[in-house]
């Protein structure tokens, strides 16, 4: 992971980029090797706190986001390792579209006014941006067999990939327009099993729209992101309570 993060530092910054701020967001956002990441660069590690999720550092001031190693979103096929945010979840979406982790992270992007230049991933990843953002540089660097099989570049060709990529995406920053979701915003989680979705219907505001889904309205996507993450995190203390 470090290597392809700093495949697109390095694109970035041929590109003219000045300052990058890399945030960690996999798992328990705690990945990365900041001694081995490229120098001059700032890292957000770890998570559990503030309500931008896998964008959190994010502001006004950044011209650019970049997406590394993003999953294609739950139930896409080809897609290795698909999910959205956790393994409990079926389906989300947000205004009535089909949205992943990608979708939720160029939102964030979006409310900021940043657009989302690039992203490297899978092949069903890859096909799933470019869907999402027109415009937006992609780059695949393994195709999927299944959800726990693909076939996979070698390093020596997904760093230059990258990096051209990235290189490419901020060279191409003046096409591409934020991803911003009308307001207000209705968001609807469907669960993989009924008692995820238990747990979330206690919720202040939350909607039960039938046995694994919840639904609700918000002004604003701030709100209704802040709420997702908050749903994601309700859902694994229903599977706890069948211990």
């Amino acid at each position: 992971m470090t290597h392809d993060v700093n495949a697109a530092i390095r694109g970035a910054r041929l590109a003219g980029a000045a300052q990058i701020v890399v945030k960690d967001s996999h798992g328990n956002s705690k990945n990365l090797l900041i001694e081995d990441l490229e120098p001059g660069v700032e890292l957000v590690s770890g998570h559990g706190s503030g309500t931008d999720g896998m964008m959190m550092g994010i502001d006004e001031s950044f011209d650019a986001a970049i997406l590394v190693g993003y999953h294609a979103m739950a139930g896409t096929l080809g897609g290795i390792m698909e999910h959205t945010i956790t393994g409990g979840v079926h389906h989300l979406w947000v205004n009535g579209i089909e949205t992943g982790e990608m979708g939720l992270s160029a939102g964030v992007a979006g409310r900021y006014g940043v657009p989302l230049v690039m992203v490297s991933s899978d092949s069903a990843g890859c096909k799933e941006a470019e869907e999402l953002i027109p415009g937006v540089i992609t780059t695949a660097t393994k195709e999927g067999f299944g959800r726990y099989m693909g076939r996979l570049l070698h390093p020596s060709e997904t760093a230059p990939a990258i990096e051209q990529a990235a290189h490419d995406g901020i060279v191409n920053l003046p096409a591409i327009k934020p991803h911003q979701f009308a307001e207000p915003i209705h968001i609807k989680v469907e669960f993989n099993r009924a008692e995820e979705a238990d747990m979330c219907a206690r919720m202040l505001g939350i909607a039960r729209a039938d046995g694994y889904s919840v639904e609700a309205t918000y002004p604003t996507y701030k709100d209704a992101h802040r709420v997702v993450w908050s749903l994601m995190s309700l859902s694994f203390v229903g599977i706890d309570a069948q211990q």
